[in-house]
């Protein structure tokens, strides 16, 4: 795909987000259809109210360390508000993306809710907006099929404007995903895919990109090539001391603002309730995350540092 001309709206910055050294912790707890799956594996219920309770429960042990909080409209965002979860001087970002996915022939399709705008996101109380994508970059376009990768393009650019048109900071998540038939990726095939995916997206001009690990610091670097915007990491499930070093190896390597991570603070939380799910989450949950924010300590890069900054 051609190199993108970047929105030429004005970004707001990413400070509403960021910790005051202009780095970013946030925590993200807006899995739907992911929690209800784990809920349902571990025995326990998965109906709204045991969502709703579970993000409320996760909000309140982990937000005062955090920077931000991810969540969704449906549960976490009245399930926070409900019970006054969010501490003082936690930001919130609230993902558009709608909660059912659809796809063809297989294969993921971006889906943009246009009523899901900027404006919306502030009138629920939120303070950026995050939409996830599916991009396959390398993805062949064949006759008669639509251009999966230029209508993401597209849905992301209509995004990243809404925002810029309403001052609000913008995040584009983006996953990779197997194409139909296709064996798992080889790691050096992922990471140059996720550098690729950073490249095309970083065209937009977002305020923030949140992308998978790359593997190791030859990924890394290649980010921080592909990049003219902050980028910060996920944590996909990983174990926590792997999440920990990765963290450490995509600030040093790859210029990486921070982290937006969830299930590496809170999965073992889901097997539980009541007194100690509340216990797990508020020790190993927060130490997990103060733990996260120690490994990037000097090593990230401020989100408002401009060019690519390598240790």
């Amino acid at each position: 795909m051609p190199e993108l001309n970047p929105s030429p709206t004005r970004r707001p910055g990413l400070a509403p987000l960021a910790r005051p050294d202009g780095t970013l912790a946030i925590v993200a707890m807006d899995q739907r259809n992911t929690l209800r799956r784990m809920l349902t594996a571990a025995g326990r219920p998965a109906e709204p109210g045991e969502l709703r309770s579970f993000k409320a429960d996760v909000v309140t042990a982990l937000s005062p360390a955090a920077s931000a909080v991810l969540l969704d409209p449906e549960f976490g965002v009245p399930a926070a508000r409900d019970a006054d979860a969010l501490a003082p001087g936690c930001a919130m970002l609230v993902a558009v993306e709608p909660a059912e996915r659809v796809s063809w022939a297989g294969e993921p399709r971006v889906r943009r809710d246009a009523d899901r705008t900027a404006s919306w996101v502030v009138g629920l109380g939120g303070d950026a907006v995050k939409l996830l994508i599916q991009l396959r970059p390398d993805r062949p376009r064949r006759a008669g099929e639509p251009d999966l990768v230029a209508e993401a393009v597209d849905a992301v650019r209509a995004v990243v404007d809404d925002c810029a048109a309403s001052g609000v900071p913008s995040v584009i998540e983006t996953l990779l995903y197997r194409l139909p038939g296709e064996d798992p990726l080889p790691a050096r095939k992922r990471a140059d895919l996720i550098a690729e995916s950073a490249r095309i997206l970083t065209g937009t001009g977002p305020d923030l990109l949140k992308l998978e690990y790359p593997g190791d610091a030859q990924g890394c670097r290649a980010v921080a090539d592909a990049v003219t915007v902050p980028w910060a990491m996920l944590s996909a499930g990983m174990p926590f001391p792997a999440f920990r070093t990765a963290v450490a190896t995509a600030c040093d390597e790859g210029g990486a603002s921070g982290f937006i991570a969830g299930r590496v603070y809170w999965q073992e939380a889901v097997a539980l309730a009541g007194p100690a799910r509340q216990q797990f989450l508020t020790s190993a949950g927060r130490q997990r995350l103060d733990e996260s924010i120690t490994a990037m300590a000097g090593r990230a890069r401020p989100w408002f540092t401009p060019g690519r900054a390598i240790r």
